[in-house]
């Protein structure tokens, strides 16, 4: 039987406010259906739950037309097994008023493309939200035959933000000031570093001990990456995905070398890129691309490769030593900053990285429109000087902006460059 609950007081005191709820609360007005799509364990179950206890507190909706399925339990699939009963099961809710249907694990449903289809186009005074952990299957399933009838929504471990919530309320608030006192920007340095070695996985960042981090980002890795990306794809060669994945970690800021990956892992080139689309469609890494006027250019050019969370990225690696005693060191703040950049990107705005021939670089460009933001990223500074890559960049293109982005020195305006802390970057390009 269907069973409808509100969240309990304990449950409401724990939950960390998501930058992506917003989004989703708007788009309940949308007659679209809103796909929430994202690794495992990144809190989609409890953002759907956010969802519903929004619909039932704050906007009072009856509690007989506010839907929600979670199929990870068995007893929920018995709603999904015959369309029409369904449509008809919908209709008499609708009598009266709008009905929100949230399912979580939508891609359990057979044939759920069909299925979702077939409830959108029966014109019913339905608002549907649905939830997949199992992201490429669920995208795939719902992809053509769903154009014009979705939106998509990602979402990716807590970011910077989210995390220093998770740790600290108050922390959080400071990253919205213009300036911070000196003990206030070593606590956000220590916790930024934190944040590198460990990355944003909800249950990671709330865990208190080592042991227990490692604990769960071993248990996603092995059922995320090694079974359900695997199982999804019907991966034969187990054993040369794994390995990709280990010199992908390795390789992080680095130009990727698809033939070079094909011949270390005795594979052939075209197994090699189905492997690499299937971590990407999936979020377990982003491909960044090099700028060029000519779009044709970044496709056929060597991109470089990040992942979506550094904590996964050092489990692949096994490495958790500290940031301070680690040799990798710049290639992982490199990537926390990337990731604050891809989070921070709106529609149609773009990152892709800058390389000359004659080897002049810049590590990420944004591009807004017409404008360029180039950013440089650096673990260390001699001294307040812009990086001979960042001079090179703009003397050949017009940037009324552009950012260094490191961890020991804090200088604004030098020249159009401004030397920021890491977890500043966010700010920077609103």
């Amino acid at each position: 039987m269907l069973k409808l609950v509100y969240m309990s007081k304990v449950e409401r005191d724990n939950l960390i406010p998501r930058e992506i709820f917003p989004q989703l609360i708007s788009h309940l007005q949308e007659p679209e259906i809103s796909l929430l799509v994202g690794a495992r364990q990144t809190g989609k179950t409890v953002l759907l739950g956010m969802i519903k206890e929004y619909l039932l507190k704050e906007k009072r909706i009856n509690p007989r037309n506010v839907l929600y399925f979670n199929l990870d339990i068995i007893k929920d699939w018995e709603f999904f097994q015959d369309q029409t009963k369904f449509i008809k099961f919908l209709k008499e809710r609708t009598e009266k008023g709008k009905v929100y249907l949230l399912v979580d694990e939508a891609q359990r449903v057979p044939e759920c493309t069909r299925f979702f289809k077939g409830v959108y186009d029966s014109d019913l005074n339905v608002k549907t939200i649905l939830s997949g952990s199992a992201s490429l299957e669920l995208k795939t399933r719902l992809k053509e035959s769903m154009t014009g009838r979705k939106r998509i929504f990602h979402l990716f471990p807590f970011s910077f933000t989210e995390f220093l919530k998770a740790k600290n309320a108050d922390l959080g608030e400071l990253l919205k000031k213009e300036k911070v006192s000196d003990l206030s920007r070593k606590e956000l340095l220590s916790l930024f570093k934190e944040y590198a070695i460990w990355g944003g996985y909800p249950r990671v960042v709330l865990s208190k001990t080592r042991e227990k981090k490692e604990e769960i980002l071993s248990e996603i890795y092995t059922s995320y990456i090694e079974r359900d990306i695997v199982g999804f794809l019907e991966i034969k060669n187990r054993l040369g995905f794994s390995k990709l994945v280990k010199l992908l970690a390795g390789q992080v800021g680095q130009l990727v070398n698809i033939s070079e990956l094909a011949n270390s892992l005795n594979l052939d080139r075209g197994t090699v890129e189905r492997y690499l689309k299937a971590l990407e469609e999936t979020f377990v890494i982003t491909p960044l691309y090099p700028y060029f006027k000519n779009p044709r250019q970044e496709i056929i050019k060597q991109n470089k490769i990040y992942f979506n969370d550094v904590g996964l990225r050092n489990y692949a690696l096994g490495n958790f030593s500290l940031f301070e005693e680690r040799g990798d060191a710049g290639f992982l703040l490199e990537n926390a900053v990337f990731k604050e950049i891809l989070l921070s990107l709106k529609t149609f705005e773009k990152v892709r990285f800058w390389r000359t021939k004659q080897g002049s670089e810049i590590d990420f460009l944004i591009i807004k429109g017409e404008t360029l933001i180039p950013i440089e990223v650096k673990l260390k500074l001699k001294d307040s000087k812009i990086p001979l890559g960042l001079r090179n960049f703009l003397e050949k293109y017009s940037a009324k902006i552009a950012l260094v982005v490191n961890m020991d020195i804090y200088e604004k305006s030098v020249d159009k460059a401004y030397f920021i802390h890491p977890y500043e970057t966010r700010r920077y390009l609103r």
